[in-house]
Order: C-alpha cells, then sequence, then structure tokens
C-alpha cells in the first residue's frame, strides 16, 4: 500500500516537470530582449564600452602621477563611468541621498548584483571616495591598473594578512574624512537576491566609529547580470537609507552591525 502511495505521488512530482526558474526581483513584467536587442549590446554597448576603457587608460596614467590626493583618478573614473551610463541608456533615480551629512565621512554598504555597479556609483555618489575591491579585479586589463594606482583598497580574501597595508590605508583615510564604499556580500549576487552579508566589512567602520550608510541598487542585475556581456538597458535606482551609528560599538559587535545593517538595506531593495 506504501509502495503505491508513494508511486502516485512521485508520478505527480515527475508530470508537474521542472521548477520554474526564478524571476529576479525587480524584472519589468513582459519585457522581452530578443536577438535585436543581443546585437545591439555585443556589436555597440560592449565595443564602445571597451573604447572608454582603454581610450581613458593611457590619459589617466599621465594622471596618475601627478595625482596626490586620488581626486584625478576620480576624475578620470566619473568621466568613464558617466559616458558608460550615457552609452547604455539606463538612467538613475537617486533617494535619500539629501539625508546625509556630507560633511562627515561615512561607510556606504551597497548591494552587489552587477559589473555595472561600479559606473552607477561613480556617477551618483557626488563626492570622492575610495572602493573596497577583491584581489581577483586586480588582473583585469586597465581597469585593475587603475584600482590599484588610485588608492582603492584591495583585499585578499585568500591570504588576509597581505591586506594589512590596504587596511590601515582605508582606516586613516576615514579618519581624514575620506568616505569608504564595500560590498559586504562578498561578490556579486548569481541571482538577484542580496545574500548574507561578511560582519568583517563593517571593521573599518567600527574602528574608524563613522555611521554605515545603506545604499540599494536596483535593477542592474537585470541590467547586467553576472555571465553575460548582454546589457539590457532599463531604469535604475538607487535607495539611500538612514545612516546606522557605530558609536560605542567594538568590534564584538560586528555581527549584530552587519545583521541591522542587511536589515536596512533588505528594506530599501524590495520596497516596491
Amino acid at each position: 500500500m506504501n509502495t503505491s502511495v508513494e508511486r502516485v505521488e512521485t508520478e505527480e512530482v515527475e508530470s508537474q516537470g521542472p521548477e520554474p526558474a526564478r524571476q529576479s526581483p525587480h524584472a519589468v513584467p513582459g519585457l522581452k530582449h530578443g536577438w535585436l536587442s543581443r546585437l545591439r549590446s555585443y556589436f555597440v554597448f560592449d565595443p564602445l564600452i571597451w573604447f572608454y576603457t582603454l581610450g581613458l587608460g593611457p590619459a589617466a596614467l599621465i594622471g596618475g602621477f601627478l595625482d596626490r590626493d586620488g581626486s584625478i583618478m576620480h576624475g578620470f573614473a566619473q568621466v568613464w563611468s558617466w559616458l558608460i551610463m550615457k552609452t547604455i541608456l539606463s538612467p538613475v533615480k537617486v533617494t535619500g541621498l539629501e539625508k546625509i551629512d556630507r560633511s562627515k565621512p561615512h561607510v556606504y554598504a551597497v548591494n552587489h548584483a552587477s559589473a555595472l555597479d561600479i559606473p552607477v556609483l561613480y556617477v551618483n555618489l557626488p563626492f570622492q571616495f575610495h572602493i573596497v575591491f577583491k584581489k581577483e579585479l586586480l588582473s583585469y586589463p586597465v581597469v585593475g591598473w587603475h584600482l590599484k594606482r588610485s588608492g582603492q583598497i584591495c583585499i585578499d580574501q585568500q591570504n588576509p594578512s597581505r591586506s594589512i597595508g590596504s587596511i590601515r590605508a582605508a582606516l586613516k583615510g576615514l579618519k581624514e574624512g575620506l568616505p569608504l564604499v564595500i560590498f559586504p556580500e562578498g561578490g556579486r549576487t548569481p541571482d538577484g537576491e542580496i545574500k548574507p552579508f561578511l560582519s568583517g566589512a563593517f571593521f573599518l567602520a567600527i574602528k574608524a566609529q563613522v555611521d554605515v550608510v545603506p545604499v540599494a541598487l536596483v535593477g542592474t542585475y537585470e541590467l547586467l547580470p553576472m555571465d553575460t556581456y548582454h546589457i539590457k538597458p532599463r531604469p535604475l535606482e538607487m535607495r539611500v537609507g538612514e545612516p546606522i551609528s557605530t558609536a560605542g560599538l567594538t568590534l564584538r559587535d560586528m555581527e549584530a552591525l552587519s545583521a541591522k545593517v542587511q536589515a536596512a538595506l533588505e528594506k530599501l531593495y524590495y520596497e516596491i
């Protein structure tokens, strides 16, 4: 009897077929991107992005030798990002930034869904900042050199001891008033959902005793997810949340702070 029931249940599951693919949280209903969209991306958008990257590279190389405070390199990154965002026809709506006291340094905790998150940030954060990035990005042509030369914060996740110099530089920058951008998920999301935060990402915020600002980038996953070069233009949003204080916190509070920031960022991101 039990065997018969199990057989019937198995047949019912098989008849239903495989579970449908999960739709990304900010997909536009009914919006499809066919072969014309792919051709536009592969033969217009992508080549132009490489053209901007390789074209600005030599100029940034020269400017880097004259750059004492990183402002020249930051300017090149802004121009590069502006050109990309204008090319891919994806306007960004910014909300909440007016709540931030920009006279003080903050750590901006941003969800990471796309390679185009960086251009979105450079165009829409109206101040100079440093970014914490993974060592693997140093192997990218031009981009890797720019990250290293412009003083961005390189983290070697395989050998954290090699990152001590970068961490000290980031801490010094924060204390001197230079904001820091972090991606606490540790990498790009493969499905558009926010992944668990790495509590160690908030080490610098606590050590410098600066507020953490959650920033939700909405639509960048749908614009350009992982493992593809197909850019699908669409409206984007950058939602800036209320600063979260680290005053009085110690390194023992990293997990609690991480959970609090993640909850705030998820609320921003999933809000329709």
